[in-house]
């Protein structure tokens, strides 16, 4: 009798195999407050290296750390009437502490543009201060009524990006830097995930925005996943916190802010563009283990010794790896754990290669098993890695461009949408377009122009509408 699979298979019920994966592949479980989730190990492991590498492009794009309180008082919220409006239903509020009721409730944090704001106005002063350009690592609340576990939580962590501008100018360059040099940057060359970069139409909009830019990926089941937003705010915040400054003749200006992030909704992308049926495929930039070196079998200990000596090889030449030796338990399901949680390499080492003076590189992306020399491993393993992460980003762009299709009707549109993503002229979307394809759950991702570059307006001439079903 043929063995059940590991984990149920795409093409049978893509939302099972997410949480399949999630389980089997020790990546988080549900946390014990409804909507909340707890981030196992191996999945941090991962996380951190994506804050590493976001971190890094986003202090070479300028701004600085920062960190400002979880606790934000309700008065500051209310400042702003779009933003209060837009979170009010995911907002969690504390209204006792100590064992007393609070004189003024607090909330919980869902995004900081208005605490950060409140300080804003006091460290900014002159033209001289600006552009001023922050950032803080942190978690946020926003009570999901249907959660998912990285997809949508209660409470996930993320970056966000505040920055205070002289002019508007300034503000949209800067939110468009942010959108490319980090972010789509960071997505396609280390996440190996192509995206989609546009314009938020009106009703998709940051609450309190008056811009929102957006990078949108295609998963493996076709649905788009919303993977990072870059937000030009005008005057919104400025005017109610009063954040302004001194021009050079001396007149009172008010400022231009933005506001960007992106969080662990990330991981949730990472294993739905890249995971099979055999579980998730890593790219090896992103990889916390980028190889582990395999024991088969050992009798004497003598083959775990050669495995330690490799392991310490590769690590001296830039490889991530770890060493499984227990092999108390059997090979072929040590084997196919490690492939579960998607590590690119396995270098297997067995007594009958090693008395060839050989081991074997299996990888991940392809399944291939090749033997390599004992003194050529480490130069094998790094190139081998490269290959792979860029054969897993020419993977999924072949995939994604394949799956979208230049359509010129919402008929046309609703049918590609089954499959992946629609680009149909922002134009045929008039008349009730946008309420139609509402109706099977079909939503415009983002506007583009033309070429395919962001939409400068709204109502740009020529404008075409990313559309697709969504998470």
């Amino acid at each position: 009798m043929a063995k059940p699979p590991i984990l149920t298979p795409q093409a049978e019920d893509f939302p099972r195999w997410y949480q399949d994966i999630l389980t089997k592949a020790q990546l988080a479980e549900n946390g014990p407050v409804r909507g909340t989730m707890v981030i196992r190990p191996y999945a941090y492991a991962i996380w951190e290296r994506m804050v590493a590498e976001v971190d890094a492009r986003i202090k070479a794009a300028g701004a600085e750390n920062a960190y400002f309180p979880l606790f934000i008082p309700e008065s500051y919220l209310k400042k702003e009437a779009q933003h209060v409006e837009g979170f009010s239903p995911e907002l969690a509020i504390v209204t006792h502490g100590g064992g007393k009721e609070l004189d003024e409730p607090v909330v919980v944090r869902p995004t900081s543009e208005t605490v950060i704001g409140e300080y804003m106005s006091k460290w900014i002063q002159s033209y001289r201060d600006l552009p001023l350009l922050l950032n803080q690592w942190a978690n946020v609340v926003r009570w999901e009524l249907r959660p998912r576990l990285f997809l949508r939580t209660s409470e996930f962590l993320w970056q966000e990006g505040h920055c205070a501008h002289a002019t508007e100018d300034d503000a949209a360059s800067y939110a468009a830097r942010i959108l490319h040099e980090v972010y789509e940057e960071f997505m396609v060359n280390v996440l190996a995930i192509p995206v989609f970069t546009g314009r938020k139409i009106p009703q998709e909009r940051f609450a309190g925005a008056t811009n929102t830019l957006t990078c949108e990926a295609m998963m493996r089941d076709g649905k788009a996943l919303q993977m990072g937003t870059s937000h030009e705010l005008g005057q919104n915040f400025a005017r109610a916190f009063d954040i302004g400054y001194q021009d050079e003749h001396g007149e009172r200006q008010l400022c231009w802010t933005t506001s960007w992030g992106v969080s662990t909704r990330m991981m949730g992308g990472l294993i739905m563009a890249h995971g099979d049926d055999a579980g998730l495929r890593v790219p090896p930039r992103v990889a916390a283990v980028q190889a582990v070196v395999l024991v088969v079998k050992d009798e004497d200990g003598s083959v775990t010794q050669v495995a330690r000596d490799l392991l310490d090889g590769l690590t001296e030449s830039g490889v991530r790896c770890r060493l499984d030796a227990q092999v108390a338990t059997g090979f072929g399901r040590r084997a196919t754990d490690w492939e579960l949680k998607g590590v690119p390499l396995r270098i297997e080492v067995g007594p009958r290669d090693l008395g060839e003076g050989r081991v074997v590189i299996a990888r991940r992306d392809t399944g291939e098993k090749v033997p390599c020399e004992l003194g050529e491993l480490n130069i094998r393993a790094a190139a081998i890695l490269e290959e792979m992460q860029l054969g897993m980003l020419e993977q999924s762009r072949s995939d994604r461009d394949a799956r979208t299709f230049d359509v010129s009707s919402i008929a046309e549109a609703r049918e590609a949408a089954s499959t992946g993503f629609a680009r149909i002229p922002w134009a045929a979307l008039a008349d009730g377009g946008i309420d139609q394809l509402a109706k099977e759950a079909i939503t415009v991702r983002c506007l583009q122009s033309a070429e395919g570059g962001l939409a400068q307006s709204d109502d740009e001439p020529g404008a075409v509408a990313l559309v697709a079903r969504s998470y």
